[in-house]
């Protein structure tokens, strides 16, 4: 079953929404496939899907310009290929293979790429969160314009970290953007019984943070409010918090079974909700693409990611010698 349909009209063109769809699909079929090779045995260690979420990231991409930052947590590999890394080397570094982005000694959750001005990838939660505030603090000094994006979830939302750069941010006007990707369970305790607020962006009220909610699984609605937030840091006010409401289909980590919540939950948010299906039925009521035009694209991004994946497979394990490189002392 389809979701629903758009209440409003697209308000970019067909060719841009057809993009949208495109890298929304190409982060969905990466991510079964990671699933695949985790359960053959490939990856090791943790894995953390983004099924579900890709909206977020890429109506944020959409709203971000070249030389803004980002960061964000051990769910990662959306970001990463929404801003432009390449497959191949996001998916060796899942593999732990040199070919990877960490040359195959990060894994799911250490990638970095300079190029693409994305920072991390962390494991510890709510780590990314101050970074990400020092990455704005950076920019301001040199005065380059540019914003930092840093997410965050809604179980790191908890963390004191995060208000105590909530706290900094305020105070000198950083550019900052925290986006709350609320998936609404956390590890798997949902929001209602661990948090006190139901929106949480709210909180950055007691520091004088503006702030707004805004629907996750509309590509085109988080686009709009990315867009507000950037011309908000632009224009020299300070941070500005995004609870990005979202839903993510799989446990937190491969090892989770999700028995938190039901099947038929879930069932229910893909069949009314689901992002991808959201804008395919747009494309199509729109005439902005055939049936035959979004099988083509499904094809294309198969091929990359089973090419990334082949790639990760035939590249090389790290040789020993990379154990004593790029280490900080």
């Amino acid at each position: 079953m389809a979701a629903k349909k758009a209440t409003k009209k697209p308000n970019v063109s067909g060719d841009t929404l057809k993009e949208y769809y495109r890298e929304m699909l190409l982060i969905r079929r990466f991510e079964e496939k990671a699933g695949q090779l985790y359960g053959m045995g490939l990856i090791g260690g943790f894995c953390h899907l983004y099924i579900g979420q890709e909206a977020v990231v890429v109506g944020l991409e959409a709203a971000a310009e070249e030389g803004d930052k980002r960061l964000t947590s051990y769910r990662d590999h959306g970001h990463m290929l929404a801003c432009g890394m390449d497959p191949n080397g996001v998916m060796a570094e899942l593999t732990g293979r040199e070919g990877g982005y960490s040359k195959g000694k990060g894994g799911s959750m250490h990638m970095f790429s300079k190029e693409k001005h994305f920072y991390g990838g962390h494991g510890i939660v709510g780590a990314q969160v101050p970074i990400g505030a020092g990455l704005a603090f950076s920019d301001k000094y040199k005065g380059n314009n540019r914003v930092t994006f840093t997410y965050f979830g809604d179980g790191a939302a908890n963390q004191g970290q995060v208000y105590e750069t909530f706290n900094m941010a305020a105070i000198w006007d950083l550019p900052v953007i925290f986006v709350i990707e609320n998936n609404q369970y956390a590890m798997g305790t949902s929001q209602q019984r661990s948090t006190s607020t139901p929106d949480i962006y709210t909180r950055g009220a007691a520091f004088g943070i503006p702030g707004e909610v805004v629907d996750g699984m509309d590509v085109l609605a988080v686009k709009e409010a990315g867009e507000k937030a950037v011309m908000h840091c632009r224009a020299g006010k300070g941070p500005y918090i995004l609870e990005v409401k979202t839903y993510r289909y799989r446990g937190h980590s491969m090892s989770d079974p999700a028995k938190y919540r039901t099947r038929e939950e879930v069932q229910r948010v893909r069949e009314e909700r689901d992002p991808i299906e959201r804008v395919r039925e747009m494309l199509l009521t729109g005439k902005h693409a055939s049936e035959e035009d979004l099988k083509a694209i499904d094809k294309e991004i198969k091929k990359v990611v089973n090419e990334s994946a082949e790639f990760a497979k035939t590249s090389p394990l790290p040789a020993e010698s990379e154990l004593w490189t790029d280490i900080v002392a």
